[in-house]
Protein backbone atom coordinates (compact mmCIF):
# COMPACT_ATOMS: atom_id res chain seq x y z
CA UNK A 1 0.00 0.00 0.00
CA UNK A 2 1.00 3.51 -0.90
CA UNK A 3 2.44 5.53 2.25
CA UNK A 4 -0.72 7.69 3.32
CA UNK A 5 -0.75 11.16 1.51
CA UNK A 6 0.18 14.02 2.89
CA UNK A 7 -2.47 16.94 4.53
CA UNK A 8 -5.25 17.31 2.41
CA UNK A 9 -4.33 19.96 -0.50
CA UNK A 10 -7.76 21.22 0.19
CA UNK A 11 -6.49 22.78 3.45
CA UNK A 12 -3.41 24.10 2.27
CA UNK A 13 -3.27 27.74 2.53
CA UNK A 14 -1.68 28.92 -0.62
CA UNK A 15 0.06 32.28 -0.31
CA UNK A 16 1.30 33.13 -4.67
CA UNK A 17 3.71 34.46 -5.43
CA UNK A 18 2.97 37.88 -6.64
CA UNK A 19 4.88 38.78 -10.33
CA UNK A 20 5.96 42.12 -11.30
CA UNK A 21 3.19 42.73 -13.47
CA UNK A 22 0.42 41.33 -10.95
CA UNK A 23 -0.10 37.73 -12.12
CA UNK A 24 -0.78 35.43 -8.67
CA UNK A 25 1.33 32.55 -8.84
CA UNK A 26 1.26 29.05 -7.20
CA UNK A 27 4.95 27.74 -7.55
CA UNK A 28 6.61 24.32 -6.33
CA UNK A 29 9.44 25.73 -4.30
CA UNK A 30 12.13 22.67 -5.28
CA UNK A 31 11.30 23.36 -8.79
CA UNK A 32 12.26 27.04 -8.87
CA UNK A 33 15.94 25.42 -8.34
CA UNK A 34 15.86 24.15 -11.32
CA UNK A 35 16.73 26.82 -13.88
CA UNK A 36 16.03 24.81 -16.96
CA UNK A 37 12.21 24.83 -16.01
CA UNK A 38 9.57 26.52 -16.50
CA UNK A 39 6.55 26.16 -14.80
CA UNK A 40 3.55 28.24 -12.69
CA UNK A 41 0.23 27.54 -11.61
CA UNK A 42 -1.83 30.98 -12.11
CA UNK A 43 -4.83 32.30 -9.76
CA UNK A 44 -7.38 34.78 -10.05
CA UNK A 45 -5.46 37.36 -9.10
CA UNK A 46 -4.05 40.47 -11.23
CA UNK A 47 -5.21 40.67 -14.99
CA UNK A 48 -7.23 42.79 -16.92
CA UNK A 49 -10.87 40.64 -17.19
CA UNK A 50 -13.85 42.44 -14.99
CA UNK A 51 -16.53 39.22 -15.88
CA UNK A 52 -15.97 37.56 -12.79
CA UNK A 53 -14.57 39.66 -10.40
CA UNK A 54 -16.80 42.08 -7.91
CA UNK A 55 -17.23 45.37 -9.18
CA UNK A 56 -13.97 47.96 -9.75
CA UNK A 57 -12.03 44.61 -9.31
CA UNK A 58 -10.12 42.97 -12.49
CA UNK A 59 -8.94 39.61 -12.49
CA UNK A 60 -6.86 36.65 -14.38
CA UNK A 61 -9.38 34.63 -16.58
CA UNK A 62 -6.91 33.01 -18.74
CA UNK A 63 -10.18 30.72 -20.83
CA UNK A 64 -11.78 32.21 -23.57
CA UNK A 65 -15.13 31.63 -21.82
CA UNK A 66 -18.21 33.21 -23.38
CA UNK A 67 -18.63 36.19 -20.59
CA UNK A 68 -15.47 37.57 -21.28
CA UNK A 69 -13.81 39.55 -23.82
CA UNK A 70 -11.36 37.92 -25.94
CA UNK A 71 -8.65 40.50 -25.71
CA UNK A 72 -8.95 40.35 -22.15
CA UNK A 73 -7.89 37.27 -22.22
CA UNK A 74 -5.00 37.52 -24.91
CA UNK A 75 -3.84 40.21 -22.43
CA UNK A 76 -4.05 38.11 -19.72
CA UNK A 77 -2.21 35.06 -21.17
CA UNK A 78 0.50 37.16 -21.83
CA UNK A 79 0.92 38.62 -18.66
CA UNK A 80 1.04 34.64 -17.80
CA UNK A 81 3.62 33.96 -20.06
CA UNK A 82 5.77 37.16 -18.44
CA UNK A 83 5.28 35.71 -15.34
CA UNK A 84 6.37 32.74 -15.79
CA UNK A 85 9.23 33.15 -18.19
CA UNK A 86 10.30 37.13 -18.35
CA UNK A 87 8.77 37.74 -21.92
CA UNK A 88 5.18 37.89 -23.19
CA UNK A 89 5.37 36.41 -26.09
CA UNK A 90 6.36 33.05 -25.17
CA UNK A 91 3.62 31.16 -26.67
CA UNK A 92 1.29 29.20 -24.64
CA UNK A 93 -0.52 25.91 -26.47
CA UNK A 94 -3.59 24.65 -25.07
CA UNK A 95 -6.10 21.82 -26.29
CA UNK A 96 -9.54 21.64 -26.35
CA UNK A 97 -10.29 19.85 -23.41
CA UNK A 98 -13.09 16.94 -23.83
CA UNK A 99 -12.33 15.03 -20.40
CA UNK A 100 -10.42 12.17 -22.38
CA UNK A 101 -7.40 10.08 -21.72
CA UNK A 102 -5.90 11.85 -25.21
CA UNK A 103 -2.10 13.13 -25.05
CA UNK A 104 -1.26 15.19 -27.72
CA UNK A 105 2.72 15.70 -28.37
CA UNK A 106 3.66 19.35 -29.01
CA UNK A 107 6.71 19.23 -31.18
CA UNK A 108 7.58 22.57 -33.14
CA UNK A 109 7.17 25.98 -32.50
CA UNK A 110 3.92 26.71 -33.94
CA UNK A 111 2.88 23.72 -31.06
CA UNK A 112 -0.77 22.14 -32.10
CA UNK A 113 -3.32 23.25 -34.01
CA UNK A 114 -5.99 25.21 -32.05
CA UNK A 115 -8.90 22.90 -32.76
CA UNK A 116 -7.24 19.64 -31.46
CA UNK A 117 -8.39 17.75 -28.91
CA UNK A 118 -7.27 16.48 -25.55
CA UNK A 119 -6.42 16.37 -22.14
CA UNK A 120 -2.70 16.09 -22.11
CA UNK A 121 0.36 17.32 -23.76
CA UNK A 122 4.06 16.58 -24.20
CA UNK A 123 7.02 18.49 -25.33
CA UNK A 124 10.77 18.59 -25.84
CA UNK A 125 10.54 21.60 -27.41
CA UNK A 126 12.55 24.80 -25.40
CA UNK A 127 11.22 27.95 -25.34
CA UNK A 128 7.53 27.40 -25.06
CA UNK A 129 4.94 26.93 -22.57
CA UNK A 130 2.31 23.61 -22.11
CA UNK A 131 -0.99 24.37 -20.60
CA UNK A 132 -4.38 22.81 -19.33
CA UNK A 133 -6.89 25.54 -18.40
CA UNK A 134 -8.97 24.75 -14.86
CA UNK A 135 -11.53 25.56 -12.59
CA UNK A 136 -11.74 22.65 -10.03
CA UNK A 137 -10.69 20.21 -12.04
CA UNK A 138 -7.10 18.65 -11.14
CA UNK A 139 -3.87 20.03 -13.04
CA UNK A 140 -1.27 18.16 -13.01
CA UNK A 141 2.46 19.40 -14.35
CA UNK A 142 5.18 16.51 -15.10
CA UNK A 143 9.34 17.31 -15.14
CA UNK A 144 11.63 14.75 -16.76
CA UNK A 145 15.03 16.06 -14.75
CA UNK A 146 17.24 14.32 -16.89
CA UNK A 147 15.81 13.98 -20.91
CA UNK A 148 13.99 17.33 -20.38
CA UNK A 149 10.65 16.30 -20.98
CA UNK A 150 7.68 18.31 -19.26
CA UNK A 151 3.63 17.36 -19.21
CA UNK A 152 0.53 19.06 -18.71
CA UNK A 153 -2.66 16.71 -17.42
CA UNK A 154 -5.71 17.48 -17.22
CA UNK A 155 -7.69 15.56 -14.61
CA UNK A 156 -11.62 15.69 -14.14
CA UNK A 157 -13.61 12.84 -12.65
CA UNK A 158 -13.90 11.75 -16.36
CA UNK A 159 -10.47 12.13 -17.28
CA UNK A 160 -9.13 10.56 -13.78
CA UNK A 161 -11.13 7.60 -14.29
CA UNK A 162 -9.79 7.27 -17.82
CA UNK A 163 -6.53 7.34 -16.48
CA UNK A 164 -5.22 10.44 -18.00
CA UNK A 165 -2.57 10.99 -15.40
CA UNK A 166 -0.92 7.05 -16.11
CA UNK A 167 -1.50 7.28 -20.08
CA UNK A 168 0.43 10.80 -19.94
CA UNK A 169 3.11 8.78 -17.94
CA UNK A 170 3.18 6.01 -20.40
CA UNK A 171 2.92 8.35 -23.51
CA UNK A 172 6.68 10.46 -22.04
CA UNK A 173 8.47 6.56 -21.77
CA UNK A 174 7.52 5.79 -25.33
CA UNK A 175 8.21 8.92 -27.23
CA UNK A 176 10.84 10.38 -25.09
CA UNK A 177 12.29 6.89 -23.40
CA UNK A 178 11.60 8.92 -19.77
CA UNK A 179 12.18 6.69 -16.62
CA UNK A 180 9.96 7.00 -13.63
CA UNK A 181 12.67 7.79 -11.68
CA UNK A 182 13.77 10.78 -13.64
CA UNK A 183 10.41 12.34 -13.11
CA UNK A 184 8.90 14.91 -10.79
CA UNK A 185 5.08 15.86 -10.51
CA UNK A 186 3.11 18.53 -9.00
CA UNK A 187 -0.90 18.85 -8.11
CA UNK A 188 -2.03 22.26 -8.40
CA UNK A 189 -5.10 23.65 -7.37
CA UNK A 190 -8.06 21.86 -7.35
CA UNK A 191 -11.56 21.01 -5.81
CA UNK A 192 -10.46 19.44 -2.39
CA UNK A 193 -12.58 16.67 -0.89
CA UNK A 194 -13.60 18.93 1.74
CA UNK A 195 -16.32 20.61 -0.81
CA UNK A 196 -16.52 17.76 -3.61
CA UNK A 197 -19.51 15.60 -2.85
CA UNK A 198 -20.74 13.25 -5.35
CA UNK A 199 -23.35 10.51 -6.20
CA UNK A 200 -23.37 6.70 -5.37
CA UNK A 201 -22.76 6.68 -9.12
CA UNK A 202 -19.43 7.99 -9.29
CA UNK A 203 -17.76 5.62 -6.15
CA UNK A 204 -19.07 2.76 -8.45
CA UNK A 205 -17.50 4.09 -11.54
CA UNK A 206 -14.27 4.54 -9.42
CA UNK A 207 -14.81 1.19 -7.85
CA UNK A 208 -14.69 -0.74 -10.94
CA UNK A 209 -11.44 0.28 -11.90
CA UNK A 210 -8.87 1.05 -9.28
CA UNK A 211 -8.57 -1.51 -6.50
CA UNK A 212 -8.24 1.36 -3.48
CA UNK A 213 -11.44 3.01 -4.74
CA UNK A 214 -12.44 2.98 -1.38
CA UNK A 215 -9.51 5.20 0.32
CA UNK A 216 -10.66 7.89 -2.19
CA UNK A 217 -14.31 8.89 -0.40
CA UNK A 218 -15.35 9.58 2.78
CA UNK A 219 -19.14 10.05 4.42
CA UNK A 220 -19.42 13.34 5.29
CA UNK A 221 -22.87 13.61 6.69
CA UNK A 222 -25.08 12.11 4.54
CA UNK A 223 -23.76 12.60 1.60
CA UNK A 224 -20.15 11.22 -0.35
CA UNK A 225 -16.73 13.35 -0.58
CA UNK A 226 -14.22 12.40 -3.28
CA UNK A 227 -10.64 13.00 -3.09
CA UNK A 228 -9.48 13.80 -6.52
CA UNK A 229 -5.94 14.85 -5.22
CA UNK A 230 -5.33 11.88 -3.82
CA UNK A 231 -6.59 9.93 -6.77
CA UNK A 232 -4.06 11.60 -9.24
CA UNK A 233 -1.80 11.04 -6.75
CA UNK A 234 -2.37 7.09 -6.77
CA UNK A 235 -1.86 7.17 -10.31
CA UNK A 236 1.36 9.03 -10.25
CA UNK A 237 2.51 5.95 -7.56
CA UNK A 238 1.16 3.52 -10.05
CA UNK A 239 3.29 5.10 -12.83
CA UNK A 240 6.04 4.32 -11.20
CA UNK A 241 7.12 7.80 -9.40
CA UNK A 242 8.45 8.12 -5.98
CA UNK A 243 6.41 9.34 -3.19
CA UNK A 244 8.97 12.11 -2.76
CA UNK A 245 8.87 13.31 -6.12
CA UNK A 246 5.25 14.61 -5.91
CA UNK A 247 3.98 17.77 -4.56
CA UNK A 248 1.28 19.58 -3.60
CA UNK A 249 1.01 23.02 -4.94
CA UNK A 250 -2.14 24.59 -4.34
CA UNK A 251 -5.61 24.29 -2.15
CA UNK A 252 -9.19 23.72 -2.94
CA UNK A 253 -10.54 25.92 -5.47
CA UNK A 254 -14.29 26.03 -3.36
CA UNK A 255 -13.07 26.83 -0.22
CA UNK A 256 -10.45 29.92 -1.36
CA UNK A 257 -12.46 31.94 -3.76
CA UNK A 258 -10.73 34.71 -3.32
CA UNK A 259 -7.82 33.19 -4.83
CA UNK A 260 -9.07 30.35 -7.47
CA UNK A 261 -12.21 30.16 -9.93
CA UNK A 262 -14.57 27.41 -8.66
CA UNK A 263 -17.09 26.07 -11.33
CA UNK A 264 -18.84 24.59 -8.98
CA UNK A 265 -18.52 27.20 -6.57
CA UNK A 266 -19.68 29.49 -8.85
CA UNK A 267 -22.54 27.41 -9.93
CA UNK A 268 -21.39 27.09 -13.27
CA UNK A 269 -19.90 30.72 -14.22
CA UNK A 270 -16.63 31.06 -13.67
CA UNK A 271 -13.10 31.85 -15.46
CA UNK A 272 -10.51 29.18 -16.11
CA UNK A 273 -6.80 29.24 -14.58
CA UNK A 274 -3.77 28.00 -16.70
CA UNK A 275 -1.08 25.71 -15.33
CA UNK A 276 2.04 25.97 -17.49
CA UNK A 277 5.06 23.99 -18.29
CA UNK A 278 8.05 24.48 -20.29
CA UNK A 279 11.96 23.73 -21.12
CA UNK A 280 13.55 27.20 -20.61
CA UNK A 281 15.61 28.29 -24.35
CA UNK A 282 18.88 28.00 -23.90
CA UNK A 283 21.00 31.19 -24.00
Amino acid sequence: MPPPSPQSAGQVATAPLIAANGAGLALVPDWCNLPWLWHGFSTRLGGTSRSYAPEGVSELNLGFTADDDRENVVHNRRLLAEAVTGDPDTLIVTLRQVHSALVVVAGSAQGVQPACEGDGLLTSQPGILIGVQTADCVPVLVADRRRKVVAALHAGWRGTVKRIVECGIARMRLEFGSHPEDLLAAIGPAIGSCCYSVGEELRTKFQSEFPYAGELFQQVGPGIHLDLFEANRRQLLSAGLAPESISLAGGCTACQPQLFFSHRASRGRAGRMLSVIGIAQSR
